[in-house]
């Protein structure tokens, strides 16, 4: 059960942001990193809902961007971008990584936070009864 330490909506949705950003901003499209990891788990972190909806909406609009650029450049998937770059921080992934699996671990986090998201939305609307109709 949720308690006062537990990541709030806001939280995971600013964390799944900050690593779209991190992921695949800054390494594919060279937009300079200017992620706050400790700030996406500040307790009492506010957003509006529509600051919560946009972040929410770039963030997987810039993961299907990608993936329909990999779609176009199959070879790409099989590259080290990393190699050549500062040790990464933060991930499950190591500088020897291929985008394949640099993609892989990132869609299985998004789909664990968001994972966490629903859960959260449920306690806070009082629907943790699960309907199979």
């Amino acid at each position: 059960m949720p308690n006062s330490e537990s990541n709030s909506i806001t939280n995971l949705v600013a964390h799944i942001r900050g690593c779209v950003h991190s992921r695949i901003e800054t390494i594919f499209y060279d937009i300079p990193d200017t992620r706050d990891r400790d700030k996406e788990f500040e307790r009492g972190l506010k957003y509006s809902k529509e600051q919560v909806y946009n972040m929410t909406k770039e963030a997987f609009d810039i993961i299907i961007q990608y993936l329909e650029h990999l779609k176009s450049n199959p070879e790409l998937l099989l590259s080290q971008p990393f190699i050549n770059r500062p040790p990464l921080t933060y991930s499950q992934v190591n500088n020897e990584t291929t985008v394949l699996n640099l993609m892989i671990a990132m869609i299985r986090e998004m789909h664990y936070h968001t994972g966490q998201i629903i859960y959260a939305a449920k306690i806070r609307k009082g629907q943790l009864v699960w309907n199979y109709d």
